[in-house]
């Protein structure tokens, strides 16, 4: 990536463009210095196509000529004004970034009358109303389906959220306060804290046998008076903790894969999520009519 980073390419951009800019100047004065002398009197190069068609030796017209000359001109005030060379932010400091600001912000302002009716309705009732959940729906799929799939179902890594199996709450508030502020779901290593690596292998049979999963009931045994250490985010049941993201290990849904092999993968390295916030990309009414659509995809 350091090819990308460092000063060579912007000093590349910099030279094509200055170079491509005057060499056109260049051409422009060079033509029109040279004059090809006919061999004939009747003002032709010489140059004949389909037997009859003959190249005349006539300069460019004027009009050409100054529009040539005027592109060249406008080139080099809009490298001036704008981004173009290098590094260079240009006079007028325009960016992508403010213009697409910009652009939302008026965007926002248009939609202002239709989001403010939808505000002022609560989330289970939002969740009925036809027009808020095709605006919801719009609104997932640029900005929420892209991890949780179009569907909302999810995938490895990636929360369901159509099932009720929630790691921070399902509560049209909690559904809010998730797409606002984000989450961080971390799971430390536990493998210290559980003991050996056959330590580890009984508890992660007690943990399936949790969920009714296949499991070796002789490991899980084992495994149940080590699971003390998990105890403390999990629970003694092992039912999770939704005000720290806890996941339940006693329902059979699996975010980052089933069987002995995933868990024990999870004891050794841990995990960190994260889903990020929203509050900078949609507005709060456009998050509230976001939310209603969610809620209203697990309790249909």
């Amino acid at each position: 990536m350091s090819d990308f980073t460092n000063n060579f390419w912007p000093i590349f951009i910099t030279t094509i463009s200055l170079l491509g800019i005057f060499g056109c100047a260049l051409l422009l004065w060079l033509t029109s210095k040279i004059k090809i002398v006919s061999a004939n009197d009747d003002n032709t190069s010489g140059h004949v196509w389909d037997e009859d068609l003959r190249e005349m030796n006539n300069p460019l017209p004027r009009w050409w000529v100054w529009m040539f000359i005027l592109t060249i001109i406008f080139a080099l005030f809009y490298l001036v004004a704008y981004p173009g060379l290098g590094t260079y932010a240009g006079k007028l400091g325009w960016t992508e970034v403010n213009q697409y600001e910009k652009e939302v912000a008026a965007a926002n302002k248009a939609l202002d009358p239709l989001y403010s009716k939808f505000e002022a309705m609560p989330i289970e009732e939002l969740a009925l109303n036809t027009e808020a959940r095709a605006i919801g729906e719009r609104l997932f799929m640029n900005n929420c389906s892209q991890c949780h799939g179009s569907d909302a179902k999810g995938s490895r890594g990636f929360p369901n959220l159509t099932d009720h199996d929630w790691l921070h709450g399902g509560s049209p508030e909690k559904i809010q306060e998730t797409i606002t502020g984000g989450r961080i779901g971390m799971m430390p290593p536990m493998a210290a804290a559980v003991g050996n690596a056959e330590d580890v292998k009984n508890v992660a049979n007690y943990v399936l046998s949790l969920s009714g999963s296949m499991y070796d009931s002789g490991r899980a045994g084992l495994g149940k008076e080590k699971f003390v250490a998990c105890a403390a985010c999990h629970g003694p049941d092992g039912k999770g903790n939704q005000t720290i993201g806890a996941p339940n290990l006693t329902d059979n849904i699996w975010l980052h894969g089933a069987g002995e092999a995933n868990i024990i993968k999870r004891i050794n390295e841990g995990k960190i999520n994260q889903m990020p916030a929203q509050a900078g990309r949609l507005t709060p009414a456009q998050i509230h009519v976001v939310a209603a659509y969610v809620w209203g995809m697990s309790n249909k």
